[in-house]
């Protein structure tokens, strides 16, 4: 692998896309593939990372109810009653395996303004408007303030916001591990494909035993 894809252990962080209720409830439209088999995996590795002091953000999707800030391809259905990622509603929660705290619930009013909303030490969830999580949001200033170089990926909606993010993410320069038991709507061919990037792949078990090492910035094998 190329020098410049190696990660680094000392300037990593954990990005999740859409692990919201919505794409994890059983009546929900728009429940990913997978979900309930990626649900264990997200929690260890978000846990994990956790105890380890690695920041977390969690990109998160929010659907106006008039459908003005939805993607195209589902403005129509919002606009004619689908009611999935509304703002302050249920289904458009983390997680709640994935919080600090159960009790925590998003605020969408500063979300949808584009601010980071605080979970706990270094924890956020924000708003993404689109697939991709550093589309016309401020996640890459964040992650660069923190002096992060690595972006640990998973989430449950991989052939849309994941798969976005990483390409994304690689067209800045980031190094980027995909996680792929932590990850729903995949499949193998999919996620064997991002190795041309550069992007490693790690189970959630490897990820965190690979973050429990001495963090010297030493290669990822």
């Amino acid at each position: 692998m190329a020098y410049y894809c190696v990660p680094e252990r000392a300037n990593t962080a954990l990005l999740t896309i859409s692990a919201q209720q919505d794409f994890l409830r059983p009546d929900s439209p728009i429940k990913a593939s997978g979900a309930d088999r990626a649900k264990p995996a997200l929690h260890r590795l978000v846990n994990g990372c956790r105890h380890q002091g690695v920041p977390i953000l969690h990109a998160v999707r929010l659907y106006r109810p008039d459908g003005s800030n939805v993607d195209a391809c589902r403005r129509q259905a919002v606009e004619e009653g689908l009611r999935v990622l509304m703002p302050g509603s249920f289904g458009a929660e983390l997680l709640d395996e994935l919080k600090p705290d159960p009790a925590i619930r998003l605020n969408p009013g500063p979300l949808l303004k584009g601010r980071f909303q605080d979970l706990g030490p270094r924890e956020w969830a924000f708003y993404r408007p689109r697939w991709g999580a550093f589309h016309a949001t401020d996640l890459e200033s964040h992650l660069r303030d923190l002096g992060v170089t690595t972006l640990i990926i998973c989430g449950l909606s991989f052939t849309t916001g994941v798969r976005a993010t990483v390409f994304e993410a690689s067209a800045r320069d980031f190094r980027v591990v995909v996680v792929p038991d932590a990850l729903a709507n995949a499949t193998e061919d999919g996620v064997r494909e991002l190795g041309r990037l550069g992007i490693y792949l790690m189970t959630s078990d490897n990820c965190l035993a690979w973050l429990s090492r001495p963090r010297d910035n030493t290669a990822a094998a």
